[in-house]
């Protein structure tokens, strides 16, 4: 199934595609797809209502897309989980997967508009496979044990701010916090849909040219393995939001690409999960 929330910011209502590919209101069952909703089995609960045909269908045509989880906890990023990607920052390949936090409110539609910090002159992109949570996970005994806490999986679109993030501070949140700078969507994918998390193609263009290609069988540390590595350091709540990392292609990688300016269109899409579509401005 594919979980998305349509509607202006602040106002969007719940719906599910089916695997007949109509669209179906979920108000009957939630007012929002958020952590309660997570928490109470929703999918599960999404499931039985299709099968019994007990939602009705609902034209989104012309609707805006917002992010498919009404607003995430925590949003805790894996860098430098790409050996292409590392390799080209010129940075050692990390041991241990590398984690900082960004901050939640950067989430926003998957075709919103994306602003350009005012000072900026280093904005980057970067496309991720995004985990979202769908059950308390705290100490994992395994990586085993991490899809049964996996509600599903979204594009994410880690933009950052290069000069803010490795100049101004030792930490990397001040590069990663700016508003509007975590698109995420436009569905959340059942892990059901999602047989193999680390076999999925990903692309990003700007402004039609190529920038970013890679595939998540190319991770340092693997789903699983992430999911498990973050329980033992914190709990993970339903909704939380994990950005898996990022191939090679980025700008910072890049010399003489130039970064974005407000004007640019960045497109990006992953395997299973949909596209992404936006126009940067000046904040």
């Amino acid at each position: 199934m594919k979980l998305q929330r349509v509607g202006p910011p602040g106002e969007e209502i719940p719906v599910v595609t089916a695997a007949d590919g109509r669209t179906y209101s979920l108000t009957a069952l939630t007012d929002d797809i958020d952590a309660a909703f997570l928490a109470a089995d929703g999918a599960g609960r999404t499931r039985r209502a299709l099968a019994a045909r007990a939602l009705p269908e609902i034209d989104i045509t012309g609707l805006r897309t917002g992010a498919p989880i009404a607003r995430p906890g925590k949003v805790i990023c894996i860098g430098l989980n790409y050996r292409d990607h590392a390799e080209e920052t010129g940075l050692p390949i990390p041991p241990r997967p590398v984690v900082f936090m960004k901050d939640p409110y950067t989430v926003v539609g998957p075709f919103d508009r994306v602003l350009i910090p005012r000072n900026s002159v280093r904005t980057d992109w970067e496309v991720e496979l995004a985990v979202v949570i769908g059950r308390r996970a705290r100490y994992l005994d395994s990586p085993d044990d991490s899809a049964s806490v996996i509600a599903g999986y979204a594009i994410s679109h880690d933009v950052s701010e290069r000069e803010f993030q490795l100049e101004y501070s030792a930490q990397w949140d001040l590069g990663k916090s700016c508003e509007t700078f975590n698109p995420l969507g436009p569905w959340l994918v059942t892990a059901d849909e999602i047989t193999d998390p680390q076999s999925l193609e990903l692309r990003l263009t700007v402004n039609g040219e190529p920038r970013q290609t890679g595939s998540t069988k190319n991770m340092i540390f693997d789903v699983a393995h992430i999911v498990w590595y973050l329980s033992q350091y914190m709990v993970l709540e339903p909704g939380d939001v994990i950005n898996t990392g990022t191939p090679a292609g980025v700008a910072l990688g890049l010399p003489g690409t130039p970064f974005l300016r407000a004007g640019d269109v960045v497109e990006l899409s992953i395997d299973g999960l949909g596209a992404q579509r936006q126009t940067f401005a000046q904040a």
